[in-house]
């Protein structure tokens, strides 16, 4: 079965109407509307009617949308709850998830509000961020706290504030993390998706750290503007050799299903089940770059 794929995330401020309307046409795989860090405290009543308002009345063209609320520990956590379940996106993201509790929460107040209006139980999915040492180290418990739970995702800039650390070129001071958050999900069965990439002007440095988290196995990355989402979406196509090559192992794995086989070759040689799993995940996102090879 095809996994939704998340290469890019884009961030959307809460507050701005005609970034929320725009979003969808921008080539994104989701959407993620914020009601948290960039929304000042002035506004965050005015922001949530808002994204309430935009997500009851605009069509975002079928594209996944997310809305980041405030954490339930905030005067705006369960207002955000109560207004954005009745909204209807397709997950709700928690920002700064340090235990599984804090999930556990998230859900046991969704499912309240669910029962409340009538909406199907595990209607609204949850995708949780880490941005702590704590939520790091206590990922694995995080990723499995909720059926509910979609994906989790790691925020650095908190994070390496936590850590009393800055951000680096080489990233080095987030690979632990980063690799705590991908075995969770791996784990669990759920997506993990990279934090953003705030030097918007350094597409060099952003393409660089794509490459980074695609190696390690991350399914995509949040991102904050437009403009990086071609550079994410190029490094994440697969080259047309390995598509070719993975339609053909594909082939011979459909091939040795109808045989009644669990032995599958190709070229003389033997094609293990990971390769055919790593196949399927090429001709997927090449699915998504639109990218039909012969």
């Amino acid at each position: 079965m095809q996994q939704k794929l998340r290469r890019t995330m884009l961030y959307v401020p809460g507050n701005n109407p005609g970034m929320i309307r725009d979003a969808h046409i921008y080539g994104a795989d989701s959407i993620m509307i914020d009601l948290e860090d960039s929304v000042s405290l002035y506004e965050k009543d005015a922001a949530r009617l808002l994204v309430y308002q935009a997500l009851k009345t605009f069509d975002f063209g079928g594209i996944e949308v997310l809305v980041r609320v405030n954490p339930l520990n905030t005067p705006y956590g369960r207002d955000d709850f109560e207004a954005i379940v009745r909204a209807q996106p397709t997950a709700i993201r928690l920002p700064k998830t340090e235990t599984a509790d804090d999930v556990i929460e998230a859900d046991e107040l969704i499912t309240e509000i669910e029962q409340k209006i009538g909406m199907e139980h595990g209607t609204i999915k949850l995708f949780a961020a880490v941005e702590s040492g704590k939520g790091a180290l206590n990922a694995a418990q995080i990723a499995v706290a909720s059926k509910r739970l979609i994906g989790i995702a790691i925020g650095a800039e908190d994070f390496v504030t936590d850590l009393k650390t800055t951000r680096s070129p080489e990233g080095i001071e987030l690979l632990t993390a980063r690799s705590l958050i991908l075995f969770a999900a791996r784990a669990a069965g759920i997506a993990a998706v990279d934090t953003v990439y705030s030097d918007v002007n350094n597409d060099e440095g952003f393409a660089g750290e794509v490459k980074l988290i695609k190696q390690l196995g991350f399914d995509g990355k949040s991102i904050i503007n437009p403009r990086q989402i071609e550079i994410v979406n190029r490094i994440y196509t697969p080259a047309e050799a390995e598509i070719k090559k993975s339609k053909r192992i594909i082939e011979a794995s459909l091939e040795a299903e109808a045989k009644g086989s669990g032995v599958i070759s190709l070229d003389g040689k033997m094609i293990d089940r990971p390769i055919v799993e790593r196949a399927r995940r090429v001709l997927d996102l090449a699915e998504a770059a639109k990218i039909h090879v012969e």
